[in-house]
């Protein structure tokens, strides 16, 4: 009976460790958590700059980037977004989830909208976030509650050990020649998740 106990005890301190592992769950702007597999428009946090995250190009072509409906008549939301957590028995996005995000809409450039993360930008020294290259893992987080949230991204060392420094980031916006593109190096750009 004794080793019962101990037993179950063990399995409680388990349990318990788990859930303080995870952060807070990300809310939507209805004040539920954001799922797995539920279509998000993921708005900006700040009014007056911008609409919703979308897919745009540079001069036309492709490939397609994420960035920033423009502000002027017409529809501003933007195209709804899919979060896929890493771990596949998650099915809420906590603040400390890994996931990768790709739009529920298709892109005349490819068929996959995975968000990846692009080369560096020699001019800007930015990283763009690009569609339909290798999937990028991200996570949200937020300086403070309740506030908005921000994307982060970093990379997963494949080295052996001494594992060499990764270069991570926050999401912010580059804006060129009037168009506003997702970056990974910031400063940070505060978002909210609206459901589709």
């Amino acid at each position: 009976m004794l080793g019962l106990i101990r037993g179950l005890s063990f399995i409680c301190l388990l349990m318990a460790v788990s859930c303080l592992a995870q952060g807070p769950p990300v809310l939507d702007t209805d004040g539920n958590p954001v799922t797995r597999g539920v279509e998000y428009y993921v708005d900006p946090a700040v009014t007056d700059v911008a609409g919703g995250l979308t897919l745009v190009t540079r001069n036309g072509s492709c490939p397609s980037y994420v960035g920033q409906v423009p502000i002027g008549p017409g529809n501003v939301q933007g195209l709804p977004v899919i979060f896929t957590p890493r771990n596949p028995g998650e099915t809420v996005i906590t603040e400390n989830t890994q996931f990768t995000v790709a739009f529920s809409a298709a892109s005349t450039c490819v068929s996959d909208t995975t968000w990846g993360i692009g080369e560096e930008d020699p001019e800007t020294t930015s990283r763009l976030i690009v569609i339909g290259d290798e999937p990028a893992i991200f996570s949200i987080s937020r300086n403070q509650a309740p506030g908005p949230y921000t994307f982060g991204y970093c990379p997963e060392c494949n080295t052996p050990p001494p594992c060499g420094r990764p270069r991570c980031g926050i999401a912010g916006i580059l804006e060129q020649n009037g168009t506003r593109f997702l970056t990974i190096d910031g400063p940070a750009f505060p978002f909210s998740f609206r459901r589709a």
